[in-house]
């Protein structure tokens, strides 16, 4: 009787350690996919914004309501990746989004970054100097 119920003792103790670590593991896995469909919303939302300045980083906090009450924000950068050749008014460049997005895991700040491109039609303030092309070389 006195092994059975060491060895059940063992295997209760077994199990259980293995429960807390899945726990552990579940809690982080939730708070990574939460930052994921925040960082996804948040990118939609800056990808339309037709009205971001380039080369100018913008930041803000998430809703507490809709990180669960854990602290989190993003920052943001768009900039110009690619320019045609010869550019002209009427032309299509490439747009380069950076979102960085951030949350605390206890006394932990964690981040992850994401990229996304866009096209955009070029103006004539885009093709003087200084007109937001950032950085890029005019013929």
């Amino acid at each position: 009787m006195i092994v059975a119920t060491t060895i059940m003792g063992i295997a209760v103790v077994g199990l259980m350690s293995g429960i807390s670590g899945a726990t552990r593991n579940a809690a982080r896995l939730l708070s990574y996919d939460r930052a994921a469909q925040l960082a996804r919303l948040r990118m939609n939302e800056l990808l339309l914004d037709r009205k971001m300045p380039r080369n100018t980083a913008i930041a803000g906090p998430f809703d507490p309501a809709l990180t669960g009450g854990i602290e989190a924000g993003w920052e943001a950068r768009l900039e110009n990746f690619e320019m045609p050749p010869q550019p002209h008014p009427g032309q299509l460049a490439l747009d380069r989004m950076e979102l960085r997005v951030w949350w605390m895991a206890g006394p932990e700040r964690r981040s992850f970054t994401l990229d996304a491109f866009r096209p955009r039609l070029l103006l004539p303030q885009d093709l003087v100097p200084g007109g937001g092309l950032g950085g890029t070389s005019l013929p």
